[in-house]
């Protein structure tokens, strides 16, 4: 299986859209840091316009922890997409090229060879993540200076610099959960589908409807703790000035559940199904 696993990394490295890739989230990054600081500053303004009559502030709010937070905010569509996108051609572009069946030729099992794409497509959404979190906390850092963090989230919040980096830093991890999820997704979706363009416009949809249902809320339990679109966002917990660590490893788990089920699906079919 490690060798498996080693000859799709292989193949990923050699393919041009793993790179397009790369370069569409640096540019995207790069955008949503600038908007990120521009509008960051608005947003500072109404939420202290009342205190400031009551509260002395020093030191810049708009600091590289905003800027981290409100890229965090605004990543996890885009991200996604990017994605889906990528890791759903790693099979699309096989079965095009009718690679899939010469390397069924060899001493492979369509277990073993489905298996290793979904952790190698693990592997390569990790590596991604890991890019993006280490460039925005540089650029952010570098350009923008440290400071205490203020989020409005169910009530205005301070954290002072070494809780916002721990905290900001445990958002990308829990937040990873969801790309792994996507990843996943969008693989099983090619093994559905097969055709690249189909497989694209049924991973946006399936992305944009969970995006939609997320903001619908119900005052249900199981709806918060099993429906799927409410499981994205656990990233958001780590915000309140009491960290809800049960409910965010609940979220993580059932969201671990799905994903773990949604490539056994896409397993189950291709080891069934006829390659042609």
């Amino acid at each position: 299986m490690m060798q498996l696993v080693l000859m799709e990394l292989f193949k990923i490295s050699r393919q041009r859209q793993t790179y397009y890739a790369v370069g569409a989230v640096l540019v995207l990054e790069g955008f949503i840091l600038m908007s990120a600081f521009y509008q960051g500053r608005e947003i500072l303004e109404v939420l202290l316009e009342n205190l400031r009559e009551s509260f002395e502030f020093q030191g810049d709010l708009m600091n590289g922890n905003l800027v981290i937070y409100l890229v965090l905010n605004s990543f996890w569509f885009h991200m996604p997409l990017i994605l889906m996108i990528v890791v759903s051609g790693f099979l699309t572009v096989e079965y095009k090229d009718r690679t899939v069946e010469a390397t069924l030729l060899q001493p492979v099992s369509r277990g073993g060879l489905i298996v290793s794409k979904y952790l190698a497509a693990l592997v390569f959404t990790g590596a991604i993540l890991v890019l993006l979190a280490g460039s925005t906390f540089g650029v952010s850092y570098a350009f923008f200076g440290r400071g205490d963090l203020v989020v409005f989230l169910d009530g205005l919040s301070f954290f002072e610099h070494p809780e916002a980096i721990r905290r900001l830093l445990y958002a990308f991890i829990t937040g990873s959960n969801t790309m792994m999820f996507y990843a996943v997704t969008s693989l099983t979706l090619a093994v559905i589908f097969k055709e690249a363009t189909v497989t694209w416009i049924v991973a946006a949809i399936f992305l944009i409807i969970n995006t939609l249902l997320l903001r619908l809320d119900m005052d249900s339990v199981f709806y918060d703790y099993f429906f799927l679109p409410k499981l994205t966002d656990s990233w958001q917990y780590l915000f309140y000035s009491e960290i809800p660590w049960g409910v965010i490893l609940k979220k993580n788990l059932v969201l671990w559940g799905y994903t773990l089920g949604t490539a056994a699906l896409g397993a189950m079919i291709f080891v069934k199904r006829d390659v042609k």
